[in-house]
């Protein structure tokens, strides 16, 4: 079965990015419904013949957080 990797990232400006994973495929989009349209219209445009289009489609979802440790004069936890 083939298949195929997006890693989708917060866009820092609102939306999403999209990057495939071994292969020069991008994308963006304002929600989730537009990026996944996006995806598959992307993969439209980069496989010459339908049939080489992988048919497992696996969109992993990268999101980062920040988390700060700091004490305050107390030696509480802010």
């Amino acid at each position: 079965m083939k298949e195929i990797m997006f890693l989708i990232e917060d866009d820092p400006e609102g939306g999403y990015n999209a990057q495939a994973l071994g292969y020069s495929i991008f994308t963006e989009g304002e929600t989730i419904e537009e990026i996944k349209e996006n995806i598959m219209d992307a993969l439209r445009c980069h496989f010459d013949n339908e049939q080489d289009i992988p048919r497992v489609i696996r969109l992993h979802f990268v999101r980062e957080e920040i988390l700060t440790y700091a004490q305050n004069a107390e030696g509480c936890f802010a």
